[in-house]
């Protein structure tokens, strides 16, 4: 797929672990962790607003478009 998750990025980046990141958008680790790996098929609008609330951070912090020809 096309677009890249780059949560773990971020989440390094304001050193949150994933286990405070779970607490401040309430969502489970498991949700989380789907998420940060890159095999989640899909995110809500509310669920990407708490995390990027989270993290004070835009959408394209956590999310990228990288066209299939344009991949390593």
């Amino acid at each position: 797929m096309p677009i890249i998750v780059n949560l773990d990025v971020m989440m390094a980046k304001r050193k949150i672990s994933l286990n405070e990141l779970s607490e401040r958008v309430d969502l489970t680790l498991s949700n989380l962790s789907i998420l940060k790996t890159g095999k989640a098929k899909a995110i809500r609008f509310s669920t990407l607003d708490s995390i990027c609330k989270a993290l004070d951070c835009q959408p394209g912090d956590i999310l990228e478009y990288v066209s299939d020809d344009k991949k390593p």
